[in-house]
């Protein structure tokens, strides 16, 4: 019997998201960045280019980026923009 797939890491997971989300956010100009997952499941994403001075980059990570983490990968809790 072969033996079934290792389950991606969290990591992975999340990553895999964020390649779906990003052609949208490079379309408006900017860019995202992974910076890393915390132990107690908080996503922080570093943003780039036109995201940066973006009056509406709060509801892009709410509503855009979280919102899909937590539909994909159940264990993230939320998604903090850092520096």
């Amino acid at each position: 019997m072969p033996a079934s797939p290792a389950p991606s890491s969290l990591h992975d997971r999340v990553q895999r998201v964020l390649s779906q989300v990003r052609p949208a956010v490079q379309s408006d100009g900017g860019d995202l960045e992974l910076v890393q997952i915390t132990p107690d499941g908080v996503v922080q994403i570093r943003l780039h280019g036109a995201c940066i001075d973006c009056p509406s980059s709060h509801l892009t990570l709410r509503v855009g980026i979280e919102r899909n983490l937590r539909a994909h990968v159940p264990e993230i809790r939320a998604v903090q923009a850092v520096d």
